[in-house]
């Protein structure tokens, strides 16, 4: 029985985002975690209970910023939001539920530490063993496992609203772990709740059924998402910035997020896709020189002599990078029109844009079954196994190794859309 994650030391901001289907409470929870954190200025509490005129608060609109998504009773656009406890800080996502706005499920996640997958009780047969779940809460936990989310919790919604509320939540907590033990997903905590009366989501629930951590206390226990800080060297540059006034031979400082690994001066490091090495003269975070600079942070790298280097380009240990033109990768389709082999679409990788081809669609999961099936194209929401050829060679890694190396969106060139996330899985 899954109940918490194991106790964690991490004490830094957790990044996490609540997702889940339509109406499953997820702006009412988070603005339970705000109400009762007492993260909500005074200002915004007063126009609340104007708004309420007697009646319980509407939790959700601390959210719901845009004008069509308190119309609608919706959210359209990821809302972030920010609180902090004795024990941690957290940023807060919040996911849209429909399926048209995946793609910016997506962008939550990808810089998520954990993901909160909400489920409505009430909209789901607890008769039926095992209890079938909704299509969105199936694809979003795939696709919060895909994007490498570290944890993921199910948080089990609006028990209020159950007559017996201990065995439907047993019945739902026993199929959610059934599909997650099918389909590979670690599951941090199944987490009983009601967002709307504010069981169990900062004060533990006092029942003879359920004797776990509520869903602030499982969430201050868990671990922010790491790259691996020792090994190879890996920084995609995304800005070069000359010093001083003049065209003469004055430093320039070449930005961007360290990948993996860590850089100091003194290091050999190679460019790429010029191909050139240099030595590391000088490093700085935050504009002030430092002795390291190690992974998920942002270095400032001096080289000791001028070469070439413009946004899009790699700094890497020597011969560690191996570019490729062809590789195969998990692809998260989330445009309306289909994703066909043969159409060329501009990928990005790191700070690179190139165009790029899908040469074959191998398979598509069907989300139901776990299943692998043929298909010919992808339609929106699919998830599939392609493998992708691009114009230029690039440096990508599979993303189980390194999100930034092995991650690329895909744009339509008509449109400019994002159209899909492409997750490598090895260069061929």
């Amino acid at each position: 029985m899954v109940h918490t994650a194991p106790p964690c030391k991490d004490h830094r901001a957790l990044r996490f985002l609540t997702a889940g289907s339509v109406d499953d409470g997820k702006s009412t929870l988070i603005g339970r975690l705000l109400f009762d954190s007492r993260a909500i200025l005074a200002d915004q509490l007063d126009t609340l209970e104007k708004k309420a005129a007697g009646a319980p608060i509407d939790l959700s609109l601390l959210t719901d910023g845009l004008e069509a998504e308190r119309e609608q009773g919706i959210t359209i656009d990821v809302a972030y939001r920010y609180f902090a406890t004795r024990q941690r800080k957290f940023i807060i996502a919040d996911a849209p539920g429909h399926e048209q706005y995946t793609r910016n499920m997506v962008t939550a996640a990808a810089g998520s530490d954990a993901a909160v997958v909400l489920v409505d009780i009430t909209k789901l047969d607890t008769t039926q063993q095992p209890v079938p779940l909704l299509p969105q809460t199936r694809r979003h936990a795939l696709l919060a496992q895909l994007l490498r989310v570290p944890s993921i919790v199910f948080a089990v919604n609006k028990l209020d609203a159950i007559e017996q509320p201990g065995a439907a939540y047993t019945a739902v907590r026993d199929a959610l772990l059934g599909f997650a033990e099918a389909a590979g997903i670690r599951v941090a905590g199944v987490i009983p709740v009601s967002a709307l009366r504010g069981d169990n989501v900062t004060t533990p629930l006092e029942t003879d059924w359920y004797d776990g951590p509520s869903l602030l206390e499982l969430l201050e226990s868990l671990p922010t998402s790491q790259e691996r800080k020792d090994g190879d060297l890996l920084v995609p540059v995304q800005y070069v910035a000359r010093e001083g006034e003049g065209t003469g031979n004055q430093p320039r400082t070449l930005w961007g997020r360290v990948a993996h690994g860590r850089v100091k001066a003194g290091d050999a490091v190679q460019l790429f896709p010029s191909g050139q090495g240099a030595t590391v003269a000088e490093v700085r975070l935050a504009g002030a020189v430092v002795d390291v600079v190690e992974a998920g942070q942002s270095a400032g790298i001096v080289l000791d002599r001028q070469i070439d280097v413009s946004r899009g380009d790699w700094i890497a240990t020597p011969s560690t990078v191996h570019p490729s033109q062809r590789f195969s990768a998990t692809l998260a389709w989330l445009d309306t029109e289909p994703a066909v082999i043969g159409r060329k679409y501009w990928v990005r990788h790191g700070n690179r844009w190139v165009q790029a081809r899908i040469t074959a669609i191998e398979s598509r999961l069907d989300i139901h079954t776990l299943e692998a099936t043929d298909a010919h194209e992808l339609a929106v929401n699919d998830i599939g196994h392609v493998i992708v050829e691009t114009q230029q060679p690039l440096p990508v890694e599979s993303y189980e190794t390194n999100r930034v190396g092995g991650s690329l969106i895909v744009v339509d060139p008509a449109s400019n859309r994002t159209s899909g996330a492409l997750l490598v899985k090895a260069p061929q």
